[in-house]
C-alpha cells in the first residue's frame, strides 16, 4: 500500500493519496486546489489516480476535487446525501472501493465457477452524518479481510481530541443539537466498534474552526482517542449535545461562500503570477471597484509604516482564514507582499476561493516612503500600560473589545470589556462607535493588530491594540 498524508500548516488541513502499488490504482482524499504535489507523487510512486473522495462538502478550504478530476481524468466522489452542481459518484455506507488487482477464477475451475477471493488495498464507506448530512469516514485495509485496519480517515467526523463542530450547517434548517445527536450516533455505532489500534487520520488539525480544541497532533489511534478525548469518555447523547454546541468559535465569514463554491463548483485555480501594479492603480481600484488593499508583510514592518486604509494579514500567520474573516468574499484585492511573496500570498487566497488579486504593489517600501501623506503608524499599547487604566470608563472612555473566541473568552477577561471575535468583527461593527476610542486585545497581540487595521479601513477614528494580549497580562497580575 502507498499512503501519505499532506499537511498544510496554515490551514490546518489534511488531505491523503492512497494506492496500490500492484496495480497502480489510487484514491485522492480531499485535495487542496494547487494539486502539483499530488501528481509528482503519483507519478512517482507509478500510480493512476482514478478516484477522488471528498469526505464531506467543505467549509473551510475550497477543494481541488475539480482540478484533481480535470488533471487525471479522474471521479468525484461524495457521500450519498451530498447534492452537488456538477456529477458525481455517490458512495453508500458499507460500499468498498476496492484498488488490488480484479479476481481470477480459481485454477482448475471452468467458466461461471467463483472467482478468488479479493485482494490488496480495499477502502470502506461509512455514512458518518453530524458535522455535514454527507459525512464519510473511509476505513483503509491493506487487505480486504484484514481484522484490523490500517486506519481510518476520519474527514470532520472524529479529530485528534476533538469532535468535527455541529453548528455550520444549522442555517440550512437542521439546528446544531440535531446535527450534534447525528454525530453521536455516528461517532457510537461506526466508529468506536473499530478495533483500538486503528489508526486515526482527520481532515484537521489545532487550528482549524471546523473544532474548538483540535490536538497538533496530525493522527493517532482509536485507543488513544477512546481514552483521551474529551467527546468519546461515557456520557449520555443530551449531555453530548450540550458538550459539544457550547462555545464553539466564531464561523469565519468566508465558509459559507466556500461551502457554496465546493458544492455547486467554481473556476479552476489560475497559477499566474498577479501582476505589477502602481499606487496610482491600486488606489484607482480601491476607488471604482472598490478594491480592498490587503498587507501581507510581517506584523512589525505593517506597524512601522502602512498605507491609510489597507487591512492587514501577515503571511507569517493563518493568513487565508484571518483574510477570509476580514475581507468579504468577491471582494478584489490588491496585494501589499514583501517582494518575492505575491505569489505565495495569491496562492494561499485561492486556497479559500478568493480569486479576484487584481494585482500587487511589487516595491510596498517604496511605495510608501514615496506618499508619506498616505502612511499611518499603528497605535500599540503594552499591556501594562493599560492595565495601569482599568476599569476603563463605560461612558466616556475607551471601548475595550475582545478579539479572542468564545471559549477563550469565557475562561477569563479583562475586566469591562465585549467579546466581539475576529471572524464576527466585520458583520458587527454597529455595536462600536466609530467617534470614541477602541482598544483592542486578543491572546498574543496578532488577532488584535488585524482587527485595528479592520476598522482603521472602516473610518474608525482612533484605534489601538494590545501587544502581548491576553498571555501577558495573564503573566502580569
Amino acid at each position: 500500500m502507498h499512503f501519505a498524508q499532506y499537511y498544510l500548516d496554515c490551514l490546518s488541513q489534511a488531505s491523503y493519496l492512497i494506492g496500490d502499488q500492484n496495480t497502480g490504482r489510487a484514491v485522492l482524499v480531499d485535495p487542496r486546489r494547487d494539486i502539483d504535489e499530488y501528481l509528482a507523487d503519483a507519478e512517482a510512486a507509478g500510480l493512476r489516480i482514478e478516484l477522488v473522495v471528498e469526505t464531506h462538502i467543505h467549509a473551510d478550504f475550497l477543494s481541488g476535487h475539480l482540478e484533481a478530476a480535470r488533471a487525471t481524468g479522474a471521479e468525484i466522489a461524495f457521500g450519498a446525501a451530498a447534492e452537488t452542481g456538477f456529477p458525481i459518484r455517490r458512495l453508500h455506507d458499507g460500499e468498498r472501493i476496492f484498488l488490488g488487482p480484479e479476481p481470477q477464477a480459481r485454477p482448475g475451475t471452468g467458466p461461471g465457477s467463483d472467482p478468488a477471493p479479493r485482494s490488496g488495498v480495499t477502502l470502506t464507506v461509512l455514512a458518518t452524518p453530524g458535522h455535514t448530512l454527507e459525512s464519510i469516514c473511509l476505513v483503509v485495509r491493506e487487505n480486504p479481510d484484514d481484522d484490523v485496519p490500517f486506519g481510518v480517515l476520519t474527514g470532520d467526523t472524529l479529530f485528534i481530541g476533538d469532535v468535527g463542530r455541529p453548528d455550520l450547517l444549522s442555517a440550512a434548517g437542521h439546528s446544531p443539537q440535531d446535527m450534534a445527536a447525528r454525530l453521536h450516533r455516528s461517532l457510537h455505532t461506526k466508529l468506536l466498534p473499530l478495533p483500538d489500534a486503528t489508526r486515526i487520520f482527520p481532515a484537521h488539525g489545532a487550528g482549524s474552526a471546523c473544532g474548538r480544541s483540535i490536538s497538533t497532533e496530525t493522527s493517532s489511534t482509536l485507543g488513544d482517542q477512546r481514552r483521551l478525548n474529551y467527546a468519546l469518555q461515557p456520557m449520555t447523547q443530551d449531555a453530548f449535545v450540550r458538550l459539544v454546541t457550547a462555545e464553539q468559535p466564531a464561523t469565519p465569514g468566508y465558509f459559507a461562500h466556500d461551502v457554496a463554491l465546493n458544492r455547486d463548483g467554481h473556476p479552476l485555480r489560475d497559477p499566474a503570477p498577479p501582476a505589477p501594479l502602481t499606487l496610482d492603480e491600486a488606489l484607482t481600484a480601491r476607488a471604482t471597484q472598490g478594491a480592498a488593499l490587503l498587507d501581507c508583510r510581517p506584523a512589525a514592518e505593517y506597524i512601522r509604516a502602512h498605507l491609510a486604509g489597507s487591512l492587514h494579514t501577515s503571511l507569517d500567520t493563518r493568513f487565508a482564514e484571518y483574510a477570509g474573516s476580514v475581507v468579504a468574499p468577491g471582494t478584489p484585492l490588491v496585494l501589499l507582499a514583501a517582494p518575492g511573496k505575491e505569489d505565495e500570498a495569491r496562492l494561499r487566497l485561492a486556497r479559500i476561493g478568493y480569486d479576484r488579486v487584481l494585482g500587487h504593489l511589487p516595491d510596498p517600501a517604496g511605495v510608501l516612503a514615496a506618499a508619506p501623506e498616505l502612511t499611518r503608524r499603528s497605535n500599540r499599547l503594552r499591556m501594562a500600560d493599560l492595565l495601569d487604566r482599568l476599569p476603563l470608563d463605560p461612558e466616556g472612555g475607551p471601548q475595550l473589545v475582545d478579539v479572542r473566541n468564545p471559549a477563550e473568552y469565557a475562561a477569563g477577561a479583562l475586566p469591562g470589556a465585549r467579546n466581539i471575535p475576529l471572524a464576527a468583527l466585520a458583520d458587527r461593527l454597529d455595536e462600536l462607535d466609530p467617534a470614541r476610542p477602541v482598544i483592542l486585545y486578543c491572546r498574543s497581540g496578532n488577532r488584535s493588530l488585524i482587527a485595528a487595521a479592520l476598522l482603521e479601513a472602516h473610518g474608525f477614528i482612533d484605534v489601538s491594540d494590545v501587544s502581548g494580549g491576553y498571555t501577558e497580562a495573564a503573566a502580569l497580575v
